[in-house]
């Protein structure tokens, strides 16, 4: 049976549970009695009665009304991120802790596997990309913009350009035009800073 002092906050909780089920659970920690006063889709294998044990948490209750995020394992060591929030009664007094803890084991693996699915696994192959002018312009230019500032300014465009014409990239029709699109900048631009390169 819920507690009188916890019926007003008792929908917010079953919403935030209903919300997060199943990867999160709602606990509702009395201060008076230092015990698990209502639980929601519990994970950690505790149930109402049990010790709250208060002094796992990094800071005390009266410390702040919101504690956290804050990493915490559970039994069977799947880790979750919880939150705790200090609830108080009518007179301003702390009266309960409530704790909100989502299991994030699931989304460590979909994280893990995007990691190894998305990743370069071998380096390019170099019968299918040496000739491909359109991809060699776009990978000098999106490895020149990783090591200089932007936006780049005009020196650096000319430094692009002339590294651009050293490796023959503008000996292909409409390679300007890619070049310029590339870096933001109309054709004529490129073709005054290529003037000047090969001055």
């Amino acid at each position: 049976m819920t507690p009188s002092w916890l019926a007003p906050y008792a929908p917010v909780c079953a919403a935030i549970a209903a919300l997060l089920d199943p990867h999160g659970e709602v606990a509702v920690h009395d201060l008076a009695t230092e015990r698990i006063a209502a639980l929601w889709n519990p994970l950690s294998g505790r149930a109402i009665g049990d010790d709250s044990l208060l002094d796992e948490l990094p800071v005390a209750p009266g410390d702040a009304p919101v504690i956290g995020p804050y990493e915490k394992v559970l039994p069977d060591g799947r880790r979750c991120t919880s939150v705790s929030a200090v609830l108080r009664d009518t007179a301003g007094e702390p009266r309960a802790l409530l704790c909100v803890n989502l299991d994030r084991s699931d989304l460590d693996r979909i994280a893990a596997l995007s990691g190894a699915l998305f990743a370069a696994t071998q380096p390019r192959p170099p019968a299918l990309f040496d000739r491909d002018w359109r991809e060699q312009i776009a990978l000098r230019v999106h490895e020149f913009r990783r090591t200089h500032p932007e936006p780049l300014d005009r020196d650096a465009r000319r430094d692009l350009i002339a590294q651009l014409d050293r490796e023959g990239l503008f000996a292909v029709r409409r390679s300007a035009d890619l070049a310029a699109e590339a870096l933001g900048v109309s054709r004529a631009t490129v073709y005054a800073l290529l003037k000047e390169v090969r001055a």
